[in-house]
């Protein structure tokens, strides 16, 4: 990607040297009470400035089946961050025309050099992390920070990818979004139960339930 390309990818929220931003990526289909979880936790724990919401087109890990439009994610994940405002919600992947975490990230880096960046994943995530696409180069590019969710308590400890990060993890916290990676924390707090496939479970039982 050349550098004038780079320049056109547009900051979903304020910038400026040293900011700390999480991100924090998925199919939000549909946002939920989970995502605002791991955020909160994120922004409180790690003292992040910001936690971009990158709403991906498709998700190489997820069936298109059930998958909602782009802009219906888009529109639910801006509504349920209506009260938070250090969450910014953006279609950046869908701007650089990127599928894989590894080339999101390296082209956000390339383009604000500046800011302190930092992957964010409930645990439900790491479970599953070792198949995404140059998962170790990622680790090596990034800090990622997880927090812990219902049903994968233990993966912070058993996953293939938690074994392997292992000697990397930190207990300084508020240092993560500064550390040099590979560096991992685990951030275990009030869990939410809330998923995305719960609650289409229960639209589909019942259309007229609001989320």
């Amino acid at each position: 990607m050349s550098d004038a390309r780079a320049n056109w990818i547009r900051p979903p929220g304020p910038v400026a040297d040293g900011l700390r931003i999480g991100l924090l990526g998925g199919s939000f289909n549909p946002a939920h009470e989970g995502h605002l979880h791991v955020s909160d936790v994120a922004l409180k724990r790690l003292g992040l400035d910001y936690v971009w919401w990158l709403v991906s087109p498709q998700n190489p890990l997820k069936a298109v089946h059930g998958m909602a439009s782009l802009n219906e994610r888009l529109t639910g994940a801006r509504r349920i961050t209506t009260h938070s405002p250090r969450i910014c919600v953006t279609d950046i992947e869908a701007q650089i025309d990127t599928r894989y975490t590894i080339d999101t990230v390296a082209r956000l880096q390339q383009r604000f050099p500046a800011l302190r960046f930092v992957w964010l994943m409930g645990s439900d995530n790491l479970v599953t992390f070792h198949h995404w696409r140059h998962w170790q180069d990622l680790a090596d590019r990034i800090p990622i920070a997880v927090v812990v969710r219902p049903g994968t308590v233990l993966a912070p400890l058993t996953s293939r990818a938690a074994q392997h990060f292992a000697a990397f993890k930190t207990a300084d916290e508020r240092s993560l979004a500064i550390a040099p990676p590979p560096a991992f924390a685990i951030l275990d707090a009030r869990r939410s139960p809330a998923s995305a496939t719960g609650i289409r479970a229960r639209l589909l039982a019942d259309p007229t339930t609001i989320c």
